[in-house]
């Protein structure tokens, strides 16, 4: 249907241009290149591809929520403690990445790495969110 759609709009498109722009717009795009999108179903993944997108997608949302927390804590800071807030974070950041690197090396050459190192992100990242929201909590 999105195709016979496409077509058309090219056909009157191209109806409404004058010859000389028909020849020149007649090429036909490469079909072979031109794909469909699915709408990606994270609650039930079909395929090894979709699995490691949804994960993909879930570290993104914990780290967005991180960022969110890690910036509502340095704002209440003063400045000595944020500096070490600062150093703290660059060093966990750093952990984070070189613990997950070493979890997903287990699966290297697979298709489930990715997705074994983008798991490991979240899991960390959700932990480390919950660490600052205790921060948060208890410092005035």
């Amino acid at each position: 249907m999105r195709q016979l759609l496409l077509v058309l709009s090219s056909i009157l498109t191209l109806s409404s241009l004058d010859t000389s722009a028909i020849t020149i717009a007649s090429t036909t795009p490469d079909l072979s290149e031109m794909r469909l999108v699915q709408k990606l179903n994270c609650n039930n993944p079909q395929t090894q591809r979709a699995i490691n997108e949804c994960t993909k997608l879930s570290y993104q949302n914990a780290d967005k929520k991180l960022n969110q927390v890690y910036q509502q804590l340095v704002s209440t800071l003063e400045r000595s403690r944020k500096q070490k807030l600062v150093a703290a974070q660059l060093a966990w950041v750093k952990f984070r990445d070189t613990n997950c690197e070493f979890e997903r090396s287990k699966y290297e050459g697979g298709s489930i790495a990715s997705s074994i190192y983008s798991g490991c992100l979240e899991n960390t990242t959700k932990l480390r969110t919950q660490q600052l929201q205790e921060y948060l909590k208890t410092d005035p």
